[in-house]
């Protein structure tokens, strides 16, 4: 196909996930472009048995052995490494827990390489078990709140997004199309997020850099994520509540958006946990959320100490 790269690298991360990985291998087989690819899984520490059967079953599959839980910015961060040095035009990041569509890597590679000035390209994510049901069409910044969303969340699909790419603040890490040149001016992803908030990072430094980032509505694929998924979780609330402070530190952001967040949702968040009896269900979540925020105030980053971490 006319405009597209020499190489793409599409890099899936696992961590005892191994279900999930050998279907989405399994979907990547189905690429129009698949030959102008390279899949690499990073094996994340997996203690299932993962790295094997993944080798048999996938024998032209490259995979790495971290040998340990690097998190979804270590793990990727090794998967990208080793796109630079194989020398390749695209890194693709991509969820384990993804299937996608055939034309999937060409419409996104197609639409980088319309704009010279595009570095970051995303599709449109639908759930799993509801196929016309969006879990993210790109993604918006408030600066003065210091919050961030995706678009199209839990909205049926009607074509309301158009076919053309759309500019965005940031697209989401499970389904990423990053050039090579992104790679070389702004680095890798942040260590310090360890899970979550690192890709909306990576795209602000990118965009201060001068690049475009761009929801590519007509690119689709399929997450294996129930719609309540993250409520109840008590990592994910951890990593949220933490990142979000990271992600407004790094990005030098103002003391408006510090002060909503700590001031008008942290501490009334914690307040309505307290004292409202509809939310009692959440209580056992407020010291999940005031460690996160004392360990941002001490600059503790990272993985926090568990039996076990998560990303989906």
């Amino acid at each position: 196909m006319p405009g597209t790269p020499s190489l793409v690298t599409i890099i899936i991360l696992n961590w005892n996930g191994l279900a999930d990985t050998l279907a989405c291998l399994a979907s990547l087989a189905h690429l129009d472009n698949a030959d102008a690819c390279e899949i690499l899984v990073v094996d994340n520490g997996s203690t299932d048995g993962s790295p094997p059967v993944i080798r048999e079953r996938f024998p032209g599959v490259t995979l790495i052995e971290t040998g340990e839980n690097l998190g979804f910015t270590g793990g990727n961060n090794v998967g990208l490494r080793w796109a630079l040095e194989r020398g390749s035009d695209y890194a693709l990041l991509l969820n384990n827990d993804t299937e996608v569509a055939p034309d999937f890597l060409c419409l996104l590679v197609e639409a980088v390489e319309a704009d010279s000035r595009v570095g970051i390209a995303g599709p449109t994510i639908y759930y799993y078990e509801e196929p016309q049901t969006v879990w993210s069409a790109g993604g918006e910044i408030d600066w003065r709140r210091g919050a961030t969303w995706m678009l199209g969340l839990n909205e049926r699909d009607t074509g309301q997004f158009g076919d053309t790419p759309r500019e965005m603040d940031f697209v989401t890490g499970c389904a990423l199309l990053v050039k090579r040149d992104v790679l070389q001016r702004v680095g890798l992803l942040d260590d310090r997020f360890f899970t979550y908030y690192e890709e909306t990072e990576w795209c602000v430094r990118a965009r201060r850099a001068g690049f475009k980032i761009v929801h590519v509505p007509t690119a689709k694929m399929w997450h294996k994520i129930p719609l309540d998924a993250r409520e109840s979780s008590p990592l994910v609330h951890y990593y949220m509540t933490r990142n979000r402070l990271l992600f407004l530190r790094v990005s030098r952001a103002g003391l408006r958006p510090w002060f909503h967040t700590l001031v008008g949702e942290y501490l009334h968040t914690l307040l309505s946990w307290t004292l409202l009896p509809k939310w009692r269900l959440k209580r056992p979540l407020r010291g999940v959320m005031v460690r996160a925020i004392v360990d941002a105030g001490r600059g503790q980053w990272g993985k926090l100490p568990a039996p076990q971490e998560s990303r989906s």
